[in-house]
């Protein structure tokens, strides 16, 4: 079965020219058309938003991209977006951010390979990836003491956008693409 098998919404959206632009742009950067952007094809202005709002957070540099990548992961992984977990590796490997860090996002706290920082901004993650959340007065002064304001505020948005991502894509069946087997060297154990 494969992720399009599985998805609950056609991923062949109608073949308007902002689609077949957008399906190029996927190919071309990523290899293949992305599941998520195939089910927001399906509305246009969603589309065009949606586009422009990714576009501007790739701007977005306050926060050290590391802290950003393990953010996002644990959010997922708190959610259980198979599909953000598998792009999220690839693409924050690809970026440079360390596989073995990556890797141990869902056994965080069991794991060795994270700093004090790294825990926190995880525990934040995945705080603030709860329902009801679960974010508390602790948890904000200790990140403030690490990071400035500016930082504190783009680590709180790049959740909430992953909360989105997640969310979305975990509602219409949207799983993973096969990213991450793209940044494993053949033979080697994972």
């Amino acid at each position: 079965m494969t992720a399009t098998d599985d998805a609950r919404i056609p991923l062949d959206p109608p073949r308007t020219l902002l689609n077949r632009l957008t399906q190029w742009y996927s190919r071309r950067t990523y290899g293949t058309v992305l599941d998520p952007g195939a089910a927001i094809a399906h509305n246009g202005r969603v589309l065009r938003t949606y586009i422009r709002y990714e576009q501007s957070l790739a701007r977005w540099n306050h926060l050290d991209p590391t802290l950003k990548a393990l953010a996002v992961m644990s959010s997922a992984a708190t959610i259980g977006c198979s599909w953000c977990m598998d792009f999220g590796y690839w693409v924050s490997a690809e970026d440079g951010v360390d596989p073995a860090k990556l890797r141990d996002v869902p056994r965080w706290r069991d794991s060795d390979v994270y700093s004090d920082l790294e825990r926190q901004v995880m525990a934040y993650a995945e705080a603030m990836s709860t329902t009801p959340v679960g974010v508390t007065d602790e948890m904000v002064a200790a990140l403030r003491r690490r990071l400035d304001d500016a930082q504190l505020v783009e680590l709180t948005m790049m959740v909430s956008v992953e909360n989105s991502r997640s969310r979305f894509n975990s509602a219409l069946g949207l799983t993973s693409q096969g990213f991450r087997d793209r940044c494993e060297i053949p033979g080697r154990p994972a």
